[in-house]
């Protein structure tokens, strides 16, 4: 089983991909060669979530898919990209993004999302032996106010060493979760929440 696995995910990285250095692209005005995706955006015209038509927005995350913009493709399948992030926060930190264009987590497909999460273990693997690290963060910035700059779903999969202090916020003593009534409410009102989202979707698949 491991090795069908390991053949199937290997059928999917490009033969000039291994054991070769990724192809250059030369853009203009720019004096370093990057390395170019060749692949098609399948949600690039007016798919689930919208995209970055006429009068809208450009996604660069689309135009990296459509091979219009430049990247470090790690890993490439029919459904998502793995590339390196052009502003790391760490050495090896890479984000793995659905060909189809989708605004935010919420509005991306299930399917998709599933098919993203499956990889995470392999390419996580991957990245930390790499990068010589024994630890990542698996993180999502969705929407304006949790840091979300472009908005085209992604993961983002950092690589971490011990004492690296990336995040401010660790160093943060947290607060224990009070058991009163206002957490009893928060608690009902989510699980509210997530019931009417399953009767919409249900309804939407009927």
């Amino acid at each position: 089983m491991a090795e069908r696995r390991l053949a199937v995910l290997c059928s999917h990285l490009r033969p000039t991909d291994i054991g070769r250095p990724l192809p250059l692209h030369r853009l203009p005005g720019c004096s370093e060669p990057q390395a170019v995706s060749v692949s098609c955006c399948r949600g690039s015209r007016g798919e689930a979530g919208g995209e970055e038509g006429i009068g809208k927005k450009r996604c660069v995350f689309c135009e990296i898919i459509r091979g219009e913009s430049p990247a470090f493709k790690l890993y490439e399948d029919d459904v998502c990209l793995c590339i390196l992030d052009s502003n790391p926060l760490s050495y090896g930190h890479s984000l793995i993004i659905p060909k189809s264009h989708f605004p935010s987590l919420e509005a991306t497909s299930p399917p998709v999302i599933a098919a993203m999460c499956s990889k995470i273990p392999f390419l996580s693997n991957a990245i930390m032996k790499a990068t010589q690290c024994d630890s990542f963060n698996l993180l999502v910035n969705n929407g304006s106010a949790a840091g979300q700059v472009i908005f085209h779903t992604h993961f983002h999969i950092i690589p971490r060493k011990a004492g690296d202090q990336l995040w401010s916020s660790e160093s943060c003593r947290r607060q224990p979760l009070k058991w009163n009534q206002e957490t009893v409410n928060l608690v009902n009102c989510i699980q509210d929440g997530f019931l009417l989202f399953l009767v919409i979707a249900a309804g939407l698949l009927a």
